[in-house]
């Protein structure tokens, strides 16, 4: 079951993905007195019971609901501004790391024994079919790195790793966009990971129980048609459920709460010479059983 953030002759909308992914159906129509304003009150609030009803109505498809053609919406990320800022896991693929090494200023990056959390200010998050607004003015080595996006579903504490599913609302796609100038002039990566559009998500969030858990999925990137990245997430050095037991442990992990899990290798600052986005360019990010995620840079 796909969640989806969309817009509708003007007007904002949540909604589930029908089984041939041809329309979408808005979840208040399907649920009486229910007025979800967003898909973050909807994992806050929404019972087991009603997840099921839900399940029922993508199998049984009818048009006893209001309906949309997919074409025919505006997609918006899934989760537009999150609660808190991104937590972001870093260099958690092995040739990523490598490639890391070797793209950045050795006085800038140093290899630590433990895994790389850092935050990125997530204001605005962009949705698939919308603009990355490159600040070339500020940075001309603008990066891509695919990665897959945790949402977790409710909140939790000290959570064991046998324990992580249950706190997982699903999983959708999140496009790391990166200044790589910025991120070594600062000494960490926070503002070069940061300025408006350089995340992007979509472009929907998957249910948990939608895919086996541990998750293994193929993820990809390309760049105006050239691949770029191509790996499957079961190569994680943090496999999901290490990565929320090691957050939790002392932190409260809340419903809304966005994981981008890192990136494999092929990122343009991976490359010799490097190959970054340039205006005009379009990246697309896709995950197996999730979709892609597609933007342009202007």
């Amino acid at each position: 079951m796909k969640f989806i953030n969309f817009i509708y002759e003007g007007s904002k909308k949540i909604g589930i993905l029908s089984k041939n992914e041809a329309y979408i159906i808005e979840i208040n129509s399907i649920l009486e007195g229910r007025s979800f304003k967003s898909i973050v009150d909807l994992i806050k609030n929404i019972s087991n019971e009603e997840i099921l009803k839900l399940k029922e109505v993508v199998t049984s498809f009818n048009n006893n609901y209001k309906i949309y053609e997919l074409e025919k919406v505006k997609l918006c990320a899934p989760i537009e501004n999150p609660i808190h800022d991104v937590i972001c896991v870093g260099v958690n693929y092995r040739d990523h790391l490598e490639e890391t090494k070797r793209g950045f200023d050795k006085t800038n990056f140093v290899e630590v024994e433990k895994t790389v959390y850092f935050s990125k200010r997530a204001k605005n998050i962009i949705g698939s079919g919308e603009v990355i607004e490159g600040r070339f003015d500020l940075d001309e080595k603008i990066d891509y790195e695919v990665e897959l996006a945790i949402i977790i579903g409710k909140e939790g504490k000290n959570i064991s790793k046998d324990k992580a599913e249950e706190y997982i609302f699903g999983y959708s796609i999140f496009n790391d966009i990166s200044s790589r100038d910025l991120q070594q002039l600062h000494g960490q990566w926070y503002i070069g990971k940061s300025l408006d559009t350089y995340s992007a998500m979509g472009p929907c969030i998957l249910y948990k129980d939608s895919v086996k858990f541990p998750i293994e999925m193929d993820i990809s990137s390309s760049l105006n048609g050239e691949i770029r990245q191509k790996s499957n997430t079961k190569m994680l050095i943090k496999d999901i459920p290490s990565i929320i037991e090691e957050l939790s442990k002392g932190m409260t992990l809340e419903p809304g709460d966005i994981i981008a899990t890192g990136t494999p290798a092929g990122v343009g600052m991976g490359f010799d010479p490097p190959k970054f986005m340039k205006k005009g360019d379009t990246i697309s990010c896709e995950i197996s059983e999730i979709g892609r995620l597609i933007n342009k840079v202007e």
